[in-house]
């Protein structure tokens, strides 16, 4: 019998943006696995399993309670935001620790946030709800414009689009609208102040209600009205760091996390940190792996630690910068070619990862017919000393990374 403490991890992920998460628990616990599907790469992971319909909250919680008989477990956590409140629910009904039900579905409703950041001081957007596309012009008459139209519970920058101009509202409305009706938890739109700026994200631990700032991550963003996420830089001397940490913890305080992991994003505007929102889990898009080759921090291993009750380890390690890079076609169409130049990649130690998500043959669409998920072909990530390093190298590796695609008729 093994000593290490058992946890629970339910929706472990794909193995492409989430595999380093489960590698990284299972390095230091056991690991029991609640999944949608069988197990494969998960398996050298995990002790055990079971299979079950994580989208039926019921389903979830019984598929939960079984492992827990069979099981001695001393935490449950999840890095997958579709699960952040079921899994809350099943962690309170063990009895084991967890932020509450309520705490997590403030975090996934856009518009509880706006209103506890305003309750407690937090620099926010201005924010309405809009039903019809009559109130949403209404909104916009008391906002302003440029506005962000966006759903009020959903992830992935989908649905999420800037208006500048009345005539572009109805077909703005109807963007958000059906990114909207996607969700499980609240089908409503807003429409908020836009925010000018550069975006931030702020990678955060919470314990006993104290909450350390590990690292600031810099966003990059494809073209405007849309905000979909293209890359993502991590600097462990970024000097933004104390400057957006304050603002961060409030937030985090502000829709009651006591414990945790938060990617917490602001937009810096006027050289002020303003919230957009508080993500109860560890940043997507590799962000995790960034934030470990850049301070050698372990989120994952953190996010299991404060789950069992653990205090995390938050030392650095070493002081470095990392970046990923989406790797998107210049057009919609069929994925006729991607390659990368292999004695590039053979004699560059920096270029530490490049993935292919999508295959030959495939649809690759692009706003706003498409989303991250189906626009996506794959993303490379590199490393260096510095932030200007780290994006000199991911535009030296650009140049020997094609993706083509042939328009479809």
């Amino acid at each position: 019998m093994s000593a290490r403490p058992l946890v629970l991890v339910v929706s472990p992920g794909d193995e492409t943006y989430r595999g380093y998460c489960l590698e990284q628990v299972a390095a230091a616990y056991d690991v029991v696995l609640l999944t949608g599907t069988e197990p494969s790469w998960e398996k050298p992971f995990i002790v055990d399993h079971a299979v079950a319909d994580l989208s039926d909250p019921a389903t979830l919680l019984a598929a939960g309670r079984a492992l827990a008989e069979r099981h001695d477990l001393a935490g449950v956590v999840t890095w997958d935001e579709w699960h952040v409140v079921p899994t809350a629910r099943l962690a309170r009904a063990l009895g084991l620790p967890s932020p509450s039900v309520e705490v997590m579905r403030a975090c996934r409703n856009k518009a509880t946030a706006r209103t506890l950041f305003a309750r407690h001081g937090v620099p926010s957007a201005a924010s309405m709800r809009a039903r019809t596309l009559l109130e949403a012009g209404l909104a916009t008459m008391t906002l302003g414009l440029p506005a962000v139209i966006k759903p009020t519970a959903f992830a992935g920058s989908i649905g999420v689009i800037r208006v500048d101009e009345p005539e572009e509202l109805p077909a703005a409305f109807a963007f958000a609208s059906a990114g909207a009706s996607r969700s499980r938890e609240d089908t409503g739109v807003l429409v908020e102040e836009y925010l000018d700026g550069p975006e931030v994200s702020v990678e955060c631990v919470t314990h006993h209600g104290v909450t350390t700032a590990v690292a600031v991550t810099r966003k990059h963003l494809g073209p405007a009205p849309y905000f979909d996420e293209t890359g993502h830089t991590v600097d462990a001397a970024d000097p933004l760091l104390p400057q957006v940490a304050p603002v961060a913890a409030a937030a985090v305080k502000a829709v009651g996390i006591t414990d945790g992991v938060q990617h917490v994003e602001l937009r810096i505007v006027d050289g002020r940190p303003r919230l957009i929102e508080v993500n109860a889990r560890i940043g997507g898009d590799m962000i995790g792996h960034l934030v470990r080759l850049a301070t050698g921090i372990d989120l994952p291993r953190a996010a299991a630690d404060l789950a069992c009750g653990r205090a995390p380890d938050l030392t650095p390690t070493r002081s470095a910068a990392a970046g990923i890079r989406m790797l998107y076609p210049d057009a919609s169409g069929t994925l006729t070619a991607r390659h990368v130049n292999e004695p590039f990649a053979a004699h560059t130690p920096w270029l530490r990862q490049v993935q292919w998500i999508r295959e030959i043959g495939d649809q690759l669409v692009l706003p706003p017919e498409g989303d991250m998920f189906t626009a996506r072909a794959g993303f490379y990530i590199v490393t260096g000393r510095t932030t200007s390093e780290v994006t000199e190298r991911l535009d030296l590796a650009a140049d020997e990374i094609t993706v083509t695609t042939r328009a479809d008729r």
